[in-house]
């Protein structure tokens, strides 16, 4: 007794924290629909599984036959069962109901669905149904036949069994013995079995509009022809042979109903697989391309339709693939932009300038984001330094790691396309204090992707606050403690509340300590994607929450999608394996093969007080409207999303993942070219993943124009290459897929543009590289590898960076940062190289200005926006670099001092650079590594001169 209420308690325990985290950031509704749905379901499950068994017991026993005396069989058999029988005829079917119970419980969504379902306002091809009948309706009939049908298998089962035990059913030789009681009841619950299959079979029919054949998704012609018809006459056979069965309960010959299932079964066999078969391979097959025409077209249809892609618009982009003079002038706006900052490659260069301490941490992949600065649209790196409570090592104690280390401290963001003179990233934002371009807000975060399990907030120890807010740092700044002052927790104010935490935790401190007191208040679930997933469980996530400063507040902005797998005649993807990338490892998902994908919601979580808001992004859409109705008043509409909001709001990678693995195909609109095969795409491999597993080349964020757009926007593209293996594989590009990702502007209106697919058709003679080609060229280039050779003296690693394609000056060009890195503990990637490929063309100079003169003869039209500042740490991370073209790529400051004297002489030092510049070029034509070092050497003191003269 004792065991089970604790065993109790702790449920209740639970439960209770659940409905305080759910009441405090203001979803419990969420919680409490699901629970009182799943209790309703569990309940129904277990009613409607353990009464029909409990009544085929009882009946079969209680209308048993009374003899003198059994076989000595039975009745030892009876022997052993009696003492027990009053104990299985409740157990077996009160155990059958808990089982039936809770797979029940889990169809909550189903069944809510159902109950609110949402018309689409478009109908299928085949049956003219609402595809709302196959999202919402056909899940739930099919659900409720399968339960039904076990039920009534189990009932018979039992039956059976019970019948035989008590003697309703005895074997004599080869004869079968029924009682008429027994016969009644095993006939009447095979014809009710029998009527379930005779629906289950009919709605089957529409199940082949989601089945997935050979060549398509969807019914084709034999699907339509024989399968469907086939289907609707198995069904009326079924419900005939029912009624034999019930007819046999009461006249009592079983001749017709076993003549009927033989008919049923022998009926299946040649009309529900023989006759489909004989369509399929003489009618179909020799004439394939024109009979299944008509179906092919609906999947192409339909599946564009599903997966957002029915509005592309294609472009026929013949790309040049020679560079010449000035071809670079009419995209100026997109070369000012193009980022030589890898986010993958800079985080160790994050971690050492700015991570300061060890309990801090940066992710191994930052963000893409986007700041106005000075008026102007800067594409920039950021990262939260967040927590890492394993950085304490032997101060890990649980005061210090649930109480004192509570929070991480600031935002990190670089410059996308700037660069110091020694190749560290220039910040825009940094430093403990944090201070820069990105203007005040609270910067401290709570509530973060690292954030530790729980920690405990908002007490003080006398008036002093415990929570450290930020250690010494910059320009002074000492150790500083804090509380916090937000609503992001279940508050501690009772001994009930701090006992059940304690048990929730198994941490008994919770309950002793004398830091947790009435003030305090518990942080947990702290990680964005999980607080939003709790509070929406009918989302699918993306797999990248980013963070950005927004309204005076770091929030982690989250895109979430409606999903189903029953979209009509669209084939389905996996999930998972549609958005692994270098950047991204494959992700469990519940529901992995999906056939529809919508981003209908943007969500935020408030870094510092975990406060989670969802807008409903696509309130068009209808699985989104039912989820609505299911939980009305947790979403917000779009309107209410604030300007700055709407400035970072961006188009989500993982849809645009999924939408290039269906482009691949799903380009093709024709059904002939669909059926051929005949232009079919993929996206191309990283080139720099390891030939033993190739991982797929991630989409980039980039600000360009994009051709058919009228300005640059914040984008995010692909490409593609034809789909081939082994020695007919051809790394060349047949299309360049682009999507407008900016949202919107500090006017909080939704940009016309975003969301606009435009698909670049490259001339399919082969002309134009792909990555893994142009990748090859830069390695084998003789000059690139002796460059890279001598990058690689005294033990550094040299590092590719991620390699961009742009479409500038009539064809595509190709940027790729070449960073070094040292072996030393501390060490981190510098970038020091720039590569670029037009066509065959290549150069590899020290910035991406000088690589883009090189390639178009001196005469790009367009200053790059790479640009080179002095060592940051000399700067207070909010100062623009200068913009190094008018060096011919050397990283020289050329601006302005304002005296004559000083002006001279950096003339002067700037003539000696040069010339410095030109030795280095001529040793290194040479091969002469000794000219090549002095140069480069006599490079670096003059540098180091016009520095000093400007006072860096």
């Amino acid at each position: 007794m004792i065991a089970g209420l604790v065993i109790l308690f702790f449920i209740f325990a639970g439960l209770y924290t659940d409905v305080l985290w759910f009441d405090q950031l203001g979803f419990l509704n969420v919680l409490t629909t699901q629970w009182i749905a799943g209790t309703v379901l569990f309940l129904i499950g277990f009613v409607a599984m353990a009464v029909p068994v409990w009544v085929s017991i009882q009946l079969a026993y209680r209308l048993r036959p009374v003899y003198a005396k059994l076989n000595s069989q039975l009745d030892r058999y009876q022997q052993v069962i009696e003492p027990l029988r009053r104990l299985a005829m409740y157990g077996i079917p009160a155990l059958l109901g808990l089982f039936a119970g809770v797979a029940a419980a889990t169809r909550w969504q189903t069944v809510l669905i159902w109950l609110n379902r949402t018309e689409t306002g478009r109908v299928d091809p085949q049956f003219n149904f609402d595809i709302s009948f196959y999202l919402m309706d056909l899940p739930l009939y099919q659900a409720v036949l399968a339960f039904a049908s076990a039920v009534v298998l189990i009932s018979a089962l039992v039956t059976v069994a019970t019948s035989y035990l008590y003697g309703s059913i005895r074997v004599s030789g080869r004869e079968v013995l029924i009682s008429k009681a027994a016969r009644v009841q095993i006939a009447v619950t095979a014809g009710v079995y029998l009527l379930l299959q005779a629906v289950s079979i009919w709605f089957d029919q529409y199940s082949t509009l989601t089945s997935q054949g050979s060549l398509i998704t969807g019914a084709g012609y034999t699907d339509v022809n024989a399968t469907i018809p086939g289907r609707a006459i198995l069904a009326g056979i079924a419900a005939v042979v029912a009624l034999l069965f019930i007819l046999t309960a009461i006249i009592g010959r079983w001749r017709l109903p076993v003549i009927g299932t033989a008919l049923l079964i022998v009926s299946s066999l040649l009309i529900g697989s023989l006759y489909p078969w004989v369509v399929e391979r003489f009618q179909v097959e020799p004439n394939a391309k024109a009979l299944e025409a008509q179906y092919i077209e609906r999947n192409i249809d339909l599946t564009r339709d599903a997966y957002g892609v029915a509005d592309i618009e294609e472009i026929p982009y013949n790309a040049k693939t020679t560079a010449e003079p000035g071809a670079l002038r009419a995209d100026a706006a997109t070369t000012a932009n193009i980022r030589i900052l890898d986010p993958a490659l800079v985080s160790d260069s994050f971690r050492q300038l700015e991570q300061f301490r060890q309990y801090y941490q940066f992710p191994d992949n930052l963000n893409v984001d986007r700041y106005m600065i000075d008026g102007v649209s800067q594409d920039t790196v950021v990262a939260v330094r967040d927590l890492n409570i394993d950085g304490l090592n032997t101060g890990n104690t649980w005061v210090n790691s649930k109480t004192v280390y509570t929070h991480g401290y600031g935002v990190v963001a670089a410059y996308g396309n700037q660069r110091s003179v020694d190749g560290q990233p220039v910040f825009l934002e940094s430093g403990i204090p944090t201070s820069g371009a990105l203007g005040d807000f609270e910067p401290r975060i709570y509530f973060g992707e690292t954030s530790p399990e729980y920690s405990i907030v908002g007490a003080e120890e006398g008036a002093n606050p415990i929570e450290l807010d930020y250690p010494s740092g910059a320009e002074g700044a000492g150790q500083t403690y804090s509380t916090f002052s937000g609503d992001g927790g279940p508050k501690l104010d009772n001994a009930f509340k701090k006992l059940i935490y304690a048990l929730k935790f198994q941490s008994e401190q919770i309950f002793l300590a004398s830091s947790v007191n009435d003030k305090s208040e518990i942080l947990y679930d702290r990680d964005p994607v999980t607080r939003v997933q709790k509070v929406a469980p009918y989302l699918t996530l993306d797999s990248d929450a980013y963070p950005s400063v927004v309204d005076g507040r770091v929030k982690w902005i989250i895109d979430g999608y409606t999903t189903s797998a029953n979209y009509p005649y669209s084939t389905p993807v996996s999930l998972s394996e549609a958005i692994a990338d270098t950047q991204t490892p494959p992700q469990p998902y519940a529901l992995d093969s999906i056939n529809y994908m919508r981003n209908s919601v943007k969500a935020t979580v408030d870094a510092y007080s975990g406060e989670v808001t969802l807008y409903a992004w696509d309130d068009k859409e209808p699985l989104l409207q039912t989820w609505q109705k299911i939980f009305p008043s947790t979403l917000k509409p779009m309107s209410e999303m604030t300007g700055d909001l709407m400035s970072h709001v961006r188009y989500p990678a993982d849809l645009f993942k999924v939408q290039r693995a269906i482009l691949g195909q799903y380009h093709v609109t024709d059904p002939g070219s669909f059926y051929s095969k005949d232009d079919a795409w993929i996206s191309p491999n990283d080139p720099d993943s390891p030939p033993t597993n190739p991982t797929l080349q991630p989409p980039y964020y980039l600000t360009m124009q994009v051709p058919g757009s009228d300005k640059p926007s914040f984008s995010l593209y692909t490409t593609f290459q034809p789909e081939a293996t082994g020695e007919s594989s051809r790394n060349v590009l047949y299309g360049y897929l682009a999507v407008d990702a900016d949202a919107g502007s500090a006017d909080g209106v939704r940009a016309d543009g975003y969301g606009k697919l435009r698909l670049l058709n490259l001339p399919k003679d082969g002309t134009v590289p792909g990555p893994g080609q142009v990748q090859n060229v830069f390695n084998a280039d003789p000059t690139v590898s002796t460059e890279l050779n001598l990058l690689r003296q005294g033990s550094s690693t040299v590092l590719n960076g991620n390699l961009l394609t742009l479409p500038v000056g009539g064809g595509l060009l190709y940027v790729q940062p070449v960073y070094v890195k040292s072996t030393g503990e501390t060490s981190y990637p510098l970038l020091q190289k720039v590569l670029v490929a037009f066509g065959d063309q290549i150069a590899f100079e020290d910035t991406l200005n000088g690589a883009l003169d090189v390639l178009f003869g001196g005469d790009s039209g367009a200053t790059a926006g790479d640009t080179a500042v002095p060592d940051p740490a000399a700067t207070d991370g909010a100062t623009g670099g200068t913009t190094d073209g008018a060096t011919g790529g050397a990283d020289v400051p050329t601006e302005s001092t304002g005296d004559a004297a000083t002006d001279a002489q950096l003339k002067s030092l700037l003539a000696v650079a040069k010339t410095a510049l030109a030795d280095k070029a001529t040793a290194l034509a040479a091969g002469n590594f000794a000219d090549y070092g002095t140069a480069d050497a006599k490079l670096a003191e003059t540098i180091a001169s016009m520095l000093a003269l400007l006072g860096e």
